[in-house]
């Protein structure tokens, strides 16, 4: 159940007024709080409740924090303790006036983001965004185009390393199910552990040494998975169920260790859907080719930058080409969608610029600001003053993705599901663009 507060009807005295009306309007977060469209969010985040039971927790409190823990760079935990300290920050939250009690635990934020899910950030998103080009804070006439990859918050793996966080999943899961039917089964654990820390405190690993390393590794997780499932038949017999959530857990490590075992006896390192993390199965090695960092785990987004404000186009874990006609389709579309009328330019970097694009581009009659093909011309005309003049302003979206990933926590997603990705990217960028227009109102 959900039952919204009353927040139109004006108290009778002055002295009832919000924090009794002593806090000053030019506060950042009371000026951010205008830009919201808190009304319409409100009654998004009510649909996800039932007109029975509990109330739930207020929807401007959960919208407030979320917001406010990316523009703060905060934890869950920390976020909360801080509100509690600052009026402003209460104020923005929907507060009347100053709290002093805990008003909701840090888990709570994590239940309410899987109840509403990512489709309520991609709502906030549109309406707030609706509301800013309403009041003229965000005017574009051309957009800019590219992509990047937001990190996901995993250790750089390694083969031995995956199989040996497996095989450690492993032994707590079978020796707990053992406990429950009496049994002990014997898992070398500490034989274990040991070949793997003599593996990692070599300062040299030859190849030799790593395929020893992971043939041994291999032969544990062979050997816990085959206890695994005798103890899940066992208790079964017994009419006892596993957890469903050990068994989707369960599924990962044996599809990590075929995975693992087939590139072993391929002498190969590639292989389709590999798996980089136990405990995030859905994260993707992303190839770069940037200089220091030629890989990458995480999630690539294709981004709009227009009129110095970020847009989130496409989002996914899978590896894909960001100048994909389609994409660029969608994101010229999504343009016309917000602003009513088509982009007069489009930029991008090389990859955008193949004839496919061009074609499309035509067709929809935007200018394209692509670098040209074939060889660099002699002489210059004014076509190429204009065209050299729009690739210098990439450097505004590549700046406002470095910008992100330092200032509002995009160079480390926390959340660990598909979904909780995609709302921690969603927050971010939506957090860096209040940011953003509070700078442009002065």
């Amino acid at each position: 159940m959900y039952k919204p507060k009353d927040r139109q009807t004006k108290p009778l005295f002055s002295e009832l007024l919000p924090f009794g009306g002593q806090l000053d309007e030019t506060n950042r977060w009371l000026r951010i709080a205008k830009l919201i469209p808190w009304d319409e969010l409100e009654g998004e985040y009510a649909s996800h409740f039932s007109h029975t039971g509990r109330p739930g927790t207020d929807g401007r409190l959960f919208i407030g924090l979320m917001l406010l823990k990316h523009m703060t760079g905060a934890s869950d935990r920390e976020i909360v303790e801080a509100v509690l300290e600052n009026p402003y920050m209460q104020m923005f939250c929907g507060f009347e006036c100053f709290v002093t009690r805990k008003m909701l635990d840090a888990s709570t934020l994590t239940r309410l983001r899987k109840k509403v899910g990512v489709e309520f950030f991609r709502y906030m998103e549109e309406r707030t965004y609706r509301l800013l080009i309403e009041r003229r804070i965000i005017r574009a006439k051309g957009m800019l185009v590219d992509a990047t990859v937001f990190p996901e918050n995993v250790k750089y793996p390694s083969d031995v390393g995956l199989l040996n966080k497996a095989r450690e999943w492993l032994v707590e899961r079978v020796t707990g199910m053992g406990r429950r039917l009496g049994h002990r089964y014997r898992t070398y654990k500490r034989t274990a552990r040991k070949v793997y820390l003599n593996f990692i405190k070599k300062k040299t690993k030859r190849k030799k040494t790593v395929e020893k390393a992971k043939r041994q590794m291999l032969n544990y997780v062979r050997r816990l998975i085959g206890q695994f499932n005798d103890a899940k038949t066992r208790l079964g017999q017994l009419g006892r169920k596993v957890e469903r959530q050990i068994v989707e857990r369960f599924q990962v490590v044996q599809r990590l260790y075929e995975q693992q075992r087939h590139m072993y006896r391929e002498k190969s390192h590639r292989v389709a859907d590999r798996i980089v993390s136990v405990h995030r199965p859905y994260v993707r090695p992303v190839v770069r080719g940037k200089s220091g960092r030629e890989v990458e785990f995480g999630p690539k987004v294709a981004l709009t930058h227009a009129g110095g404000f970020m847009f989130v186009e496409h989002f996914s874990h899978d590896v894909f080409s960001e100048a994909d006609e389609d994409i660029v389709r969608r994101q010229v579309k999504k343009f016309q969608k917000l602003f009513g009328k088509k982009p007069e330019w489009l930029t991008g970097d090389r990859l955008y610029g193949n004839r496919k694009n061009r074609d499309m581009l035509k067709r929809m009659r935007v200018e394209g600001a692509l670098p040209a093909l074939g060889r660099p011309r002699q002489d210059e005309n004014g076509r190429d003053r204009w065209l050299k003049k729009r690739q210098k302003e990439r450097n505004q979206i590549e700046g406002g993705i470095g910008h992100g990933k330092e200032h509002f926590m995009l160079d480390r997603i926390r959340y660990q599901s598909v979904a909780g990705s995609e709302m921690w990217v969603r927050c971010g960028v939506l957090a860096m663009n209040l940011k953003t227009a509070l700078v442009k109102m002065g």
